[in-house]
């Protein structure tokens, strides 16, 4: 039976072990610069929300938010970071279960909720319009800071 529950930083070093696995799995693992530590002051924040998904208290998936600002609407908006099933766990409802818990916690106060979808996820754009999502192609910008020192050395001559 799976359970879903709010993290709190007693869950720090299993929250960064699953972001850990998914950041290797994206081949994205030299990008994780947090570590349990880190995770501990993240989960105590009141805009952060990380859901565990635990099946005989063993976790076994996450889904992470956090709750921002929207200019537009003038109100906020919540934002998935990450949705995360353990590969052994997948194809078992954990994943909707998840999104079914971030829904119900956007519903509180009646939320937009966000996130983004590698355009190679196919099965996860499927899972996703499954739910009800609205699906839309938008490419994303990251300015590193290397990116825009540079920038900024250039047009300060």
């Amino acid at each position: 039976m799976i359970r879903i529950r709010q993290a709190g930083t007693a869950d720090a070093r299993e929250i960064d072990a699953m972001v850990r696995e998914l950041a290797a799995h994206e081949n994205s693992l030299e990008h994780v610069q947090v570590d349990a530590t880190g995770w501990q002051r993240q989960l105590a924040r009141p805009d952060v929300v990380v859901l565990l998904a635990e099946d005989d208290d063993e976790a076994v998936g996450f889904a992470s938010t956090t709750r921002r600002l929207h200019l537009w609407s003038g109100g906020d908006l919540l934002a998935l970071d990450d949705l995360y099933v353990r590969p052994e766990r997948r194809d078992r409802g954990v994943g909707a279960q998840l999104m079914t818990a971030v829904a119900r916690l956007a519903a509180a106060d009646d939320l937009l909720v966000v996130w983004g979808v590698r355009l190679d996820n196919s099965a996860g754009q499927r899972f996703y319009a499954r739910l009800g999502a609205t699906l839309s192609t938008k490419m994303t910008a990251a300015w590193a800071p290397e990116g825009y020192r540079r920038h900024l050395a250039a047009t300060s001559r």
